[in-house]
């Protein structure tokens, strides 16, 4: 990149993966001209992280926008799962140029009146009700959840820390689940069943009380893994396993819950939408009917709830379609 140019940085920074990216002002925000995704842990601080990407790019940077997973109050967040203290002050002192950091989830907010047919799977069309709160919900490493509402000129985002919120069962299965995590957990969120840390803890229930059985090579392969989630998904997806195939239909019912309830909790009649890295992986498990079937169990509301819009991003891109930046 020229030198002399001056450019716009980006960055989702989530607990497992930080993606930044680079854009000239005149191209627009699907045009990066350069991106990296980095592992997280990898590094001390968000500023190294930054400093490493930044590394032989040229030009200089004018503005900078960070989406983060966390609470964020008054420009400081204690980032989720990382040992990170993250300060506004400190990243624009470094960077020497206008800083804002938001909450990861409202960042994606910012992006869905951006998002095109094209970014889009939809689970139910349902009828979007004109300026209506929109609704994000967001499995990955964690669960995230934030909001749009209308505020007469634009849509306005509001973070959310909802994913830590009680697990509420709405069968026996799920009761018998919420007992199973109460032995091992002082306290049992949505995030611990509904998402990628998620997905091990229902496969050990429905293992642990004999559900279904544990085929011999999945013990075997889930006991070298690392990475426990993907063995299960791709089990499930390719239909290997019974018990990974159940594991993620319950996983899909208790997050179409929550989404629900997410629904009801900001009248969100302009639409919910999923995002995270999960949703685009299990699309055909989100579409099967479970998901739709969970989130409009809500008694009396169940027809206000059949009129709202559900889609899953499939765009990666999401969070760096709009990000404000303070001058």
């Amino acid at each position: 990149m020229p030198k002399k140019d001056k450019y716009l940085l980006a960055g989702d920074i989530g607990g497992t993966k930080a993606k930044l990216a680079i854009y000239h002002p005149k191209d627009g925000p699907r045009h990066p001209l350069a991106e990296a995704t980095l592992q997280s842990a990898d590094f001390a601080s968000l500023e190294a992280l930054v400093a490493q990407f930044l590394t032989g790019k040229g030009g200089s940077i004018c503005r900078a926008g960070l989406g983060i997973a966390g609470p964020i109050v008054n420009g400081r967040v204690q980032v989720t799962n990382l040992p990170w203290l993250v300060d506004e002050r400190t990243l624009r002192a470094d960077l020497g140029t206008p800083v804002a950091i938001l909450n990861d989830l409202a960042a994606i907010a910012l992006g869905i009146p951006f998002l095109e047919a094209q970014d889009l799977a939809t689970l139910n069309k349902g009828t979007p009700a004109p300026n209506g709160a929109i609704a994000v919900i967001a499995p990955g490493t964690g669960l995230g959840e934030a909001f749009l509402i209308w505020n007469g000129d634009a849509y306005v985002p509001c973070a959310s820390e909802g994913g830590h919120t009680d697990f509420a069962p709405t069968n026996l299965t799920e009761l018998e689940l919420l007992s199973y995590l109460m032995s091992r957990h002082e306290h049992v969120s949505y995030e611990w069943v509904c998402s990628g840390l998620s997905l091990p803890n229902i496969y050990e229930f429905l293992r642990d009380t004999r559900r279904y059985p544990e085929p011999e090579w999945l013990k075997i392969e889930l006991s070298r893994a690392k990475d426990a989630p993907p063995i299960i998904s791709q089990a499930a997806e390719a239909g290997k396993a019974e018990i990974c195939v159940e594991a993620l239909r319950l996983f899909v019912s208790i997050l179409g819950s929550e989404a629900g309830n997410l629904a009801l909790e900001v009248l969100a009649t302009g639409g919910v939408y999923l995002g995270g890295g999960i949703p685009p992986r299990i699309l055909p498990f989100l579409k099967e009917g479970s998901f739709m079937q969970a989130f409009m169990a809500k008694g009396r509301f169940s027809e206000m709830l059949a009129k709202v819009p559900v889609h899953v991003i499939c765009n990666p891109e999401a969070g760096f379609l709009e990000r404000p930046v303070k001058g």
